[in-house]
């Protein structure tokens, strides 16, 4: 059944997906918060059941999107306080160029550090290379995390419609 509710938790968790490619909010916890919205607003206790699923999918994707792409990064030997001010340097770039300046800061960021730390080219570019590659893994869970309990909520909302 179509309700504004059920219209604007769409909406809510579409921008909290954006929000997550672009990363301007925290996109998952937004889609979590609509989903807790459309709960609340259930008047019987299923809601919360399904609500109950989609905060243990929310969980195994939180700790998903830190554990693998840390692993990866360890065995590149890339530090976190790399990674830090690389994320520092991309959210700078976000406003400095708009659209590009997230992508171009951070890889820019890190290849310098490592330049520095490493004193060589090759190794520089090779630990750029997978600090993006495990920045993209972390972004790729959290989408399909976000995408999942998008699922689960448009499952919901059709099984009591119909």
């Amino acid at each position: 059944m179509i309700t504004a509710t059920n219209v604007l938790v769409l909406l809510a968790m579409l921008v909290g997906t954006a929000g997550i490619v672009l990363p301007v909010l925290p996109g998952l916890l937004v889609v979590w918060l609509a989903f807790l919205v459309w709960t609340i607003d259930q008047p019987d206790r299923s809601g919360w059941v399904v609500f109950a699923v989609a905060t243990v999918i929310y969980a195994v994707g939180l700790v998903a999107q830190y554990v693998y792409p840390g692993r990866r990064l360890r065995s590149a030997g890339v530090q976190n306080w790399v990674i830090a001010v690389s994320l520092a340097v991309a959210v700078v770039g976000l406003f400095v160029i708009p659209v590009v300046g997230a992508p171009v800061g951070f890889i820019a960021a890190i290849y310098l550090l490592e330049l520095i730390r490493r004193r060589e080219h090759r190794g520089a570019w090779t630990a750029t290379k997978k600090a993006v590659r495990a920045v993209g893994l972390s972004v790729g869970i959290e989408l399909v995390t976000a995408l999942t309990m998008i699922t689960v909520w448009g499952s919901a909302v059709w099984a009591r419609a119909n």
